[in-house]
């Protein structure tokens, strides 16, 4: 899933973009509050990860931008750890949850997977449809009981689906959450992608609605 990172320190900054890519995040990351919004307000993130200290615009005001505007992406707050009244404002303004530095970066992964999962209406920490498990933390499938093996892409394109079950998305929509910046999307790697989940995990579960998207159904069609 892709993720906004927005935290001015550089340490600490490359480290979470680092780590957090290691366990499976597409990260963007930004280094000033003016950018955070502009990136919120034009780009479909799963979840932003908000320094509240940051320069050029402090974090609670883009939060606070950012809800007037109706933008509902999931916010972590990252905060000093004696700084609970900032928490406090960081909550009231619109934040989803906080942690607290230093970053524990399993809790955080942990974390936004959580608000992720919460944010599409999925309270179990593995997301099914038809006879599919996936387990987002191991980043492992399972068809049938039987494990499957699905490249990195792949497994990023079904969570994608799954957290969306029976939504219809759009190439465009789908080519935002796989990719960061700067990484080159090919013309036809979604479809490539949807081609391989397919022949692993069944043609029924992927379908394609002409001129619109593609749909994954949580339930088996009926015979």
């Amino acid at each position: 899933m892709r993720i906004l990172l927005a935290e001015d320190d550089p340490l600490l900054g490359d480290g979470l973009r680092a780590g957090l890519k290691q366990l499976g995040f597409q990260v963007d990351w930004v280094r000033d509050g003016e950018a955070a919004e502009r990136e919120l307000q034009g780009q479909a993130y799963a979840a932003c990860v908000l320094d509240l200290g940051l320069p050029r615009k402090d974090g609670l005001d883009v939060l606070a931008a950012i809800r007037r505007a109706g933008i509902l992406t999931p916010v972590l707050v990252l905060t000093a750890r004696d700084a609970v009244p900032e928490r406090i404002r960081g909550l009231d303004a619109g934040a989803d949850d906080y942690v607290v530095k230093p970053v524990d970066l399993h809790e955080l992964a942990a974390r936004l997977r959580a608000l992720v999962r919460r944010a599409a209406g999925q309270p179990q920490e593995c997301l099914s449809a038809q006879d599919v498990v996936l387990d987002p933390a191991a980043r492992s499938v399972r068809k049938a009981g039987e494990l499957v093996v699905l490249s990195t892409r792949e497994f990023d394109l079904l969570q994608a689906f799954m957290l969306r079950a029976d939504r219809v998305l759009s190439r465009e929509q789908l080519e935002q959450q796989l990719y960061s910046w700067g990484q080159e999307v090919e013309s036809n790697a979604v479809e490539v992608h949807i081609h391989n989940l397919r022949r692993k995990l069944g043609a029924a579960l992927i379908h394609t609605v002409r001129g619109v998207g593609y749909m994954l159904q949580r339930d088996a069609p009926k015979s």
